[in-house]
């Protein structure tokens, strides 16, 4: 008995310290099978709150290790959600179930039940444990498999239940510490959501940055508001800024924020030696520009309205903080170097080209930008030298 009050204690103390289920999951397998209990395999499962993913699992085998099983949105996703033991218990109203292996003929048609008892399995349980609150982050299951003649004894089912609710309460924060940075990435980048969980979350709170700045327009959509449902826009703007955003985060830039048809992203350069940053701006804008021709292509392609895109890059230094009221804050970028980007784009009709970059950029990253001429911007002061990239 001590010695399995000795687990718990690692449980809670290591659901402190730890953020990986893996560290959790492993410390409780392996100190079972010491306390003399016959473990096969143990697993962790929970849902997620991520764009990509609906759950994910994670299980220990005796032989073999770690193996990890994502969960995703597609359909391939739900038939395997919908084979597991989890959705059996869900579908059951059950929090626990408990199968002797190889299953008989009334057991349920988990593939798992067979798999296990392929590997030499016995007998297997699992349990649900529900989390507070109305978020998709519902609770945790925990299941463990056991190889011997006589399957679970009694003693090991007592201490299951006496060290699950610590288990489950690491689970809990592990998940719920993963959860705020990731949600919290998805919504305002990486780069971002690190500064506003180091404490950054005043109004105010930021720093003068010295940055390359990519910003995107997609045109025409105005006029597309006009004639399809909001649910068809959405769907071609989910679309284009795939295609335009993934060169940005491959070559390091953080998109800050997503206005209507528009996005802002900006490259952290170093003030005395900026060409490296300007450099990745100008690789992401012309992947950007390809890759949205491609969608653009196959839109035409299915009879659907096309989106051609403007991209202006510039340089300078901006304020990269909280801005907003007291209580609603946005983590952004502002300052008069975003401002000359944003009006620059909107000479780009007139121009006639939809790659365009400042005099101050192209000194760092001159390509084959060529001249397009010297454009007054509405609000600044002095009129800008404006270059284009030959379409």
């Amino acid at each position: 008995m001590p010695r399995l009050q000795d687990l718990i204690d690692w449980i809670i103390a290591e659901g402190l310290s730890t953020d990986t289920i893996e560290t959790i999951l492993q410390g409780v397998a392996e100190r079972l099978t010491d306390l003399g209990y016959p473990i096969l395999r143990a697993s962790i499962a929970m849902p997620s709150i991520d764009p990509l993913q609906r759950g994910f699992s994670v299980a220990w085998y005796r032989s073999s290790g770690f193996s990890t099983e994502v969960q995703g949105y597609d359909e391939a996703g739900q038939e395997l959600f919908r084979r597991s033991p989890i959705s059996y218990l869900l579908e059951n109203n059950l929090q626990f179930a408990r199968w002797r292996l190889p299953p008989g003929p009334d057991a349920p048609p988990i593939p798992l039940l067979t798999e296990l008892a392929e590997l030499g399995a016995t007998d297997y349980l699992t349990k649900l444990v529900a989390f507070p609150g109305d978020t998709a982050l519902a609770g945790v299951s925990f299941s463990i498999a056991v190889d011997v003649p006589g399957g679970f004894s009694d003693r090991l089912i007592a201490d299951l239940e006496r060290l699950v609710p610590a288990l489950s309460l690491a689970c809990c924060r592990i998940a719920t510490t993963r959860v705020a940075a990731d949600v919290l990435a998805v919504y305002t980048g990486t780069r971002t959501s690190n500064r506003i969980l180091s404490g950054h979350i005043r109004r105010g709170d930021g720093t003068a940055v010295y940055a390359a700045i990519l910003l995107a327009d997609l045109k025409s959509f105005t006029s597309l508001n006009e004639k399809h449902a909001p649910e068809r826009i959405v769907a071609w703007l989910n679309e284009h800024f795939e295609a335009i955003g993934a060169p940005v985060e491959q070559e390091g830039g953080e998109i800050l924020k997503f206005m209507g048809d528009s996005l802002l992203a900006i490259f952290p350069a170093d003030i005395d030696n900026p060409a490296e940053a300007c450099g990745r701006a100008l690789s992401a804008a012309r992947a950007a520009m390809d890759a949205n021709a491609d969608v653009n292509r196959r839109r035409v392609e299915a009879g659907e309205p096309e989106l051609l895109v403007d991209i202006v890059l510039h340089v300078g230094e901006v304020f990269y903080g909280n801005v907003g009221a007291a209580r609603r804050l946005d983590f952004t970028a502002i300052g008069r170097a975003v401002n000359e980007a944003a009006r620059m784009e909107k000479v780009a009709d007139e121009i006639g080209h939809s790659l365009l970059a400042s005099a101050d950029f192209v000194l760092q990253a001159p390509g084959r930008f060529e001249k397009a001429g010297i454009f007054p911007l509405k609000g600044v002061a002095r009129p800008a030298v404006i270059y284009a990239w030959p379409d």
